[in-house]
């Protein structure tokens, strides 16, 4: 992939920032695409070293554009397309937004690599198509149910991935991450909300529902994922999932994290956080055979041992007041 001019959609995101960053180290040429606005803000890439960011070609734009995404995409052998609206709250407010962007913007991401002749295309996914876990660990066969307008919009983005590679042959992978997490992760989810509130330390920590469980993917295995995902031709046509074979609850999680912060913990549900009762995913586990067969990918944060490492990381990043600062703590961003 060294020599492959990558275009990164979403790069001014949580994942996709990490994900330009890995590849501009490893020597790959980016192309990172952001969406424009009139601050000139690259999102996360604002924050990335000088000479990381420097080595990026940035294109702004928006995701449902055709015109703009083809224009993105001229030059470039790969896409990572990762610009997506991912918020499940803000889903039930906007779900309008959500099918512009999610299934449009994939749409748009498609016909264009298809145009162009682009050789691989790695769609995002994620672990919300599924619902609540009907058998566990979840595999690729698993039954899709949304419970979300979200999860509506991204099944119908994966299916239209699918669909270009049966009709047309489209170079595409579609790779399923479970619930990353890790520094720049928007407040919004639960373990920089959690940490965020406790380092605060303005009383009890407001989460919604904490019996859910979890299958926690850390950062740092989720870019090795898409980079190893991007370079294996067994992934051509196939949905694979990224996730570390673990599950945790929500409220387990937020104990562990006040106990690597070395403080106590007091809970209370907040309303405003609580999803539908119907639209609860109240189980989450990954089967990442596949992953391991297809892509050579293990996880390196894996089980409650790895859990634990990626908690420290995340919190010690999130301790420094340069990077707290971009999150305010007495607001529930949905």
């Amino acid at each position: 992939m060294s020599e492959r001019r990558t275009l990164v959609t979403g790069a001014d995101g949580f994942i996709g920032s990490h994900l330009a960053e890995a590849l501009v180290r490893a020597g790959h040429r980016v192309r990172a695409f952001v969406m424009y606005n009139s601050f000139n803000s690259l999102g996360w890439l604002d924050r990335s070293p000088a000479e990381v960011r420097g080595a990026m070609e940035i294109f702004a734009g928006d995701i449902r554009d055709p015109h703009g995404v083809k224009k993105s995409m001229e030059g470039c052998d790969a896409v990572m397309h990762l610009a997506a609206l991912i918020a499940i709250p803000y889903s039930y407010h906007s779900p309008d937004a959500y099918v512009d962007t999610n299934v449009r913007g994939t749409l748009n991401v498609l016909q264009a690599a298809r145009d162009l002749g682009v050789a691989r295309v790695v769609h995002t996914s994620t672990s919300e198509v599924y619902g609540t876990a009907q058998r566990v660990p979840i595999d690729e066969q698993h039954p899709l149910q949304a419970q979300s307008p979200y999860a509506a919009t991204k099944i119908g983005a994966d299916q239209l991935a699918l669909s270009f590679h049966r009709s047309f042959g489209t170079p595409v992978s579609v790779l399923r991450p479970f619930n990353t997490y890790g520094p720049r992760q928007s407040a919004r989810a639960v373990i920089p909300a959690t940490i965020i509130q406790l380092l605060a330390g303005r009383g009890p920590v407001r989460l919604g529902a904490l019996h859910p469980t979890r299958d926690f993917n850390f950062i740092g295995d989720t870019v090795r994922g898409f980079i190893a995902c991007a370079g294996s031709d067994a992934a051509l046509g196939e949905v694979v999932n990224l996730g570390s074979n673990f599950e945790v609850s929500i409220g387990d999680t937020a104990r562990l994290i006040a106990e690597i912060i070395g403080t106590g913990l007091e809970l209370e549900n907040d309303p405003a956080r609580l999803r539908p009762a119907a639209s609860e995913v109240d189980r989450l586990w990954a089967d990442n055979a596949k992953a391991a067969r297809l892509l050579g990918w293990k996880p390196h944060y894996a089980g409650m041992d790895g859990l634990r490492r990626g908690l420290s990381e995340t919190i010690e990043w999130f301790r420094d007041p340069a990077n707290r600062g971009a999150y305010k703590a007495d607001v529930y961003n949905i």
